[in-house]
């Protein structure tokens, strides 16, 4: 059974909270481990990190300011982001960026949060996770920005289309594919690009509990996605790609390894 890296899973501030212990336990079953922890806005990344130090070499996180929490913003959150991105386990900054799709912060105020996130990724030598929805011009605007200087920069949860996954590979992005590649209605474009991004730079999410698998057979009783159901989601991707399942995992676990430098404790499978 292939090892798996769960780059994106909302394990605070989400219904998986409640069930930590379990939630790891099962996916280390399926040898889904270790696990990043998204960190969504100051307070939550401080909770991802205490979270982490409880399980250590099981969890990693990020930490940041998402866009949707980016009206919290202020003079003193690059301060303070500063002191949570050198805390152990922390390995990007994120998740930020943009979403034009429900707007629930002022767009001027989630341009500012996700520029001076750039800037500080840069300037501690991290790479960065990021979100973008409905909002493709102005992230691209504002991330090439800073590209030349980032470490690394990964788009989590991708879901565009041909032109905006050619503009991101231009960029030298990473890109994480979620269960939404598994919906026939939905994610029928994204399934006909997976196989277009360089193996290099994929990797592969659950973003639980978020984005259940819909073509899972048997159907999971819960409509909670978990990462232990992101082994389905790499051998979806791998067939549609037109690698053997093994083959794929093991690229994605490495790039995630690489990127998040994760490698001196996770040995390449």
């Amino acid at each position: 059974m292939p090892s798996h890296i769960d780059i994106a899973v909302n394990l605070v501030g989400s219904a998986l909270e409640k069930d930590i212990d379990n939630v790891i336990q099962r996916a280390a079953a399926q040898r889904v481990s270790p696990l990043i922890v998204i960190g969504s806005s100051l307070d939550e990344s401080q909770q991802a990190i205490d979270c982490c130090l409880q399980y250590p070499k099981s969890l990693y996180t990020t930490a940041g300011v998402h866009p949707h929490h980016a009206s919290e913003w202020q003079a003193s959150s690059v301060e303070r982001l500063t002191h949570l991105a050198q805390q152990p386990n922390v390995v990007a900054i994120g998740e930020c960026g943009l979403d034009y799709n429900r707007d629930f912060s002022p767009r001027p105020m989630q341009r500012i949060a996700f520029a001076e996130q750039l800037a500080l990724a840069a300037r501690l030598n991290m790479p960065v996770l990021m979100h973008e929805r409905d909002a493709h011009d102005d992230f691209v605007e504002i991330l090439q920005e800073y590209r030349p200087r980032l470490k690394g920069a990964l788009l989590h949860c991708f879901t565009g289309n041909r032109q905006s996954l050619e503009r991101y590979i231009e960029l030298d992005l990473h890109l994480g594919i979620t269960g939404w590649v598994c919906d026939e209605r939905r994610g029928a474009e994204l399934a006909s690009l997976v196989g277009d991004i360089p193996a290099n730079r994929i990797m592969i999410e659950t973003d639980s509990p978020y984005l259940l698998p819909r073509s899972m057979r048997p159907k999971p009783k819960s409509s909670k996605n978990e990462p232990q159901y992101l082994p389905y989601i790499s051998q979806y991707i791998a067939s549609l790609r037109g690698q053997s399942a093994n083959e794929f995992a093991k690229q994605a676990y490495n790039n995630s390894c690489e990127f998040f430098g994760l490698k001196a404790t996770y040995e390449p499978i």
